[in-house]
């Protein structure tokens, strides 16, 4: 096998992997249901993934550009993390690595974990910042943005975990927006 089949076999698993985990979680998956999803042989993902465990760090890897949601006036913050938001969670709700990250958080501690780090990282410190940058004490700052993550986690968790409803964009949109705009604006 080429390398650049290799590439692309080892890509189609992970793509099944992240839909399959994300829509059932951990437990549900085997190596065997990803191998017949994708179309290839269970031995495939031993050796590009060392087995499940492995399959599912890879399928759980985020890198999510959060940056531009930060632009711009405090007025606006609500409007732009709603806007990116669902933008997320409609155009990859079944392959959404943060959505297997959520659904294996329960089950495993390493979820839990990546989860909580990824949150920290790439949700709470950016936007801790960018509210202590636009005038608030870092107190009220840190408290607000907390607020927030929360809130976007758990409005996450009830609509794509437990019931996988997300409703019509648009009002989903004008009501994350309208809400995360209250909390950063305390």
């Amino acid at each position: 096998m080429n390398s650049r089949n290799a590439a692309a076999t080892r890509q189609r698993i992970l793509e099944h992997a992240q839909r399959l985990f994300a829509q059932h979680g951990y437990a549900a998956i085997t190596v065997k249901g990803v191998a017949d999803a994708a179309g290839v042989s269970p031995n495939l993902i031993t050796r590009y993934f060392g087995g499940k465990d492995g399959l599912f760090l890879a399928a759980t890897q985020v890198k999510i550009p959060v940056s531009n949601s930060f632009d711009g006036e405090l007025s606006a913050l609500g409007s732009h993390l709603a806007a990116n938001i669902v933008q997320r969670w409609f155009d990859a709700p079944g392959e959404d690595p943060l959505l297997v990250l959520q659904r294996a958080s329960g089950e495993r501690p390493q979820a839990a974990e990546a989860l909580a780090a990824f949150l920290d990282t790439n949700s709470l410190g950016p936007l801790h910042r960018y509210l202590r940058d636009s005038g608030l004490d870092d107190a009220d700052a840190l408290s607000r943005a907390a607020a927030i993550d929360a809130f976007v986690l758990g409005v996450s968790t009830r609509r794509r975990v437990l019931r996988s409803e997300l409703g019509d964009p648009a009002e989903l949109q004008a009501w994350l927006s309208a809400t995360i705009q209250r909390l950063a604006d305390g």
